[in-house]
C-alpha cells in the first residue's frame, strides 16, 4: 500500500490509535451530510428493493440523469415481484436510454431468483447479497450498510477519489488488487452505528464537494486531507490504464411499406442484446436492386469502449412481395410504428426514429 501520510501508516501500526485518530473524519462526514444531502427518493427508506435499483442505475450514470430513469422504473415495477413477473421486453423497454443493458437483464434475472428462491426477501448480509448476479461489492456494500446496519465500507469512483485525497493513496485504481487497499482503510473508520450514513456520506461527498475539481473552499475534511495540505489533490486518485476504443462501422437498412418497417432482435452476446434494431451489415455494401436508399449519415454514437460509424439506408415504395421476400430472406419481422414504440431499442436508433416520422 502507498499512502503519502505518515500519520496515516503510523496509524496503521497502531490500530487503536488509528480509530481513534480516524473517528473525527466520520463524524465530519455525517454530520455534513445530514444538512447538505439531496433530497432523493431513494434516501426516504431502507427498503433494499428500493436501494438496489437506485444503486444499479447509477452505476456509469449522474444523478440527475438517472433519477427520471429511476422514477419512471419504480412506476412501471413498483415491487420485486412486479419486476420478477415482468417480461424481459418490457424491463428493457423502461430501461432504455440508460445503456449498458446488461444491468437491466442482471435485475430481472436477480428478481426472479429472489421471488421464487428466496420467498421475495434479500438477504441481509454482504456474503449473501454478493452472491447474486449483477451484484458486485460496491452494491453488495451499498445494500447491507444502509439496509441492514452492516458495517461494510463501498468503493466506487467517487470513493476512490475522496480516500485517495485524503490519506493519499498513491495505488493505481485500474489495477483489481487496489480495490482491498481502499476498503482496508475504510473498514478502520466506517463507524459501525451508522454505517450506511457513513457510505451515503462519503459517496455524496465525492458527487458534490471532492469532484474530478474539487470544491476545497467547501470541504470540511481538508484539516485531514493529506493532497489538500501538499497542494496536489488534482493528481489523485492514481489511474494509469485508459479504456480502449475501437472504432465500428454499422450500416442500416430501414426498410419501409405502409407505415411499418422491418425490425429484429438482437441476440448473442454483442452490444444491446435483447434490444430491437433495424437489419445491419458491418459494412456499407448493401443493396436492393433497382432501389436507390435515401442515406442518412454517418453518425456517431459513442459507447464506452467502442466507437459507432453508423450509416442509415432507408428502402421504401417496395411491393408487397419485394417486402415479403426481404423480411424473411432478413429474419426480421414488420412493425408498425405504434409497436415500435413500444419496443426496447438503443438509443441511435431511437434518435433515427425521431428523424424518420418528424
Amino acid at each position: 500500500m502507498s499512502i503519502g501520510s505518515p500519520n496515516l501508516v503510523l496509524c496503521a501500526l497502531i490500530p487503536n490509535q488509528f480509530v481513534i485518530n480516524s473517528h473525527p473524519i466520520a463524524k465530519s462526514l455525517i454530520h455534513w451530510y445530514s444538512g447538505a444531502k439531496r433530497d432523493l427518493p431513494w434516501r426516504k427508506t431502507k427498503d433494499p428493493y428500493i436501494i438496489w435499483i437506485s444503486e444499479i442505475i447509477l452505476q456509469q450514470t449522474r444523478v440527475d440523469q438517472g433519477l427520471p430513469y429511476f422514477e419512471r422504473f419504480i412506476k412501471s415495477f413498483p415491487t420485486l415481484r412486479s419486476l420478477a413477473e415482468a417480461s424481459e421486453d418490457s424491463v428493457l423497454a423502461s430501461w432504455q436510454g440508460l445503456g449498458y443493458y446488461s444491468r437491466a437483464r442482471n435485475l430481472h434475472a436477480t428478481a426472479k431468483h429472489v421471488a421464487s428462491e428466496l420467498h421475495a426477501k434479500f438477504p441481509e448480509t454482504y456474503n449473501g447479497l454478493i452472491k447474486l448476479k449483477g451484484i458486485g461489492p460496491y452494491t453488495a456494500a451499498a445494500i447491507s450498510s444502509i439496509c441492514f446496519n452492516q458495517p461494510k465500507p463501498v468503493v466506487d469512483g467517487n470513493v476512490f477519489r475522496v480516500a485517495s485525497r485524503l490519506f493519499g493513496i498513491t495505488d493505481d485504481i485500474s489495477k483489481s488488487s487496489t480495490r482491498k487497499i481502499f476498503s482496508d482503510v475504510l473498514n478502520e473508520i466506517i463507524p459501525p452505528d451508522q454505517p450506511g450514513e457513513f457510505n451515503q456520506a462519503i459517496m455524496e461527498h465525492g458527487a458534490t464537494i471532492c469532484k474530478p475539481r474539487p470544491d476545497c473552499d467547501q470541504c470540511m475534511l481538508r484539516e485531514y486531507c493529506d493532497t489538500f495540505k501538499n497542494g496536489s489533490p488534482l493528481n489523485f486518485p492514481v489511474k494509469t490504464k485508459k479504456n480502449k476504443v475501437t472504432d465500428r462501422k454499422i450500416t442500416y437498412m430501414v426498410v419501409e411499406r405502409n407505415g411499418s418497417l422491418l425490425m429484429k432482435k438482437r441476440v448473442g452476446k454483442d452490444i444491446w442484446e435483447g434490444l430491437y434494431d433495424f437489419p445491419l451489415a458491418e459494412s456499407t455494401e448493401i443493396r436492393i436492386e433497382k432501389r436507390l436508399p435515401t442515406i442518412t449519415g454517418p453518425v456517431v454514437h459513442l459507447l464506452s469502449h467502442q466507437k459507432l460509424h453508423v450509416l442509415f439506408l432507408y428502402f421504401s415504395n417496395l411491393t408487397s412481395k419485394e417486402f415479403d421476400l426481404i423480411a424473411r430472406s432478413l429474419d426480421c419481422e414488420a412493425f408498425s410504428i405504434k409497436q415500435i414504440l413500444t419496443l426496447p431499442k438503443p438509443k441511435i436508433i431511437v434518435d433515427y426514429l425521431r428523424h424518420l416520422v418528424k
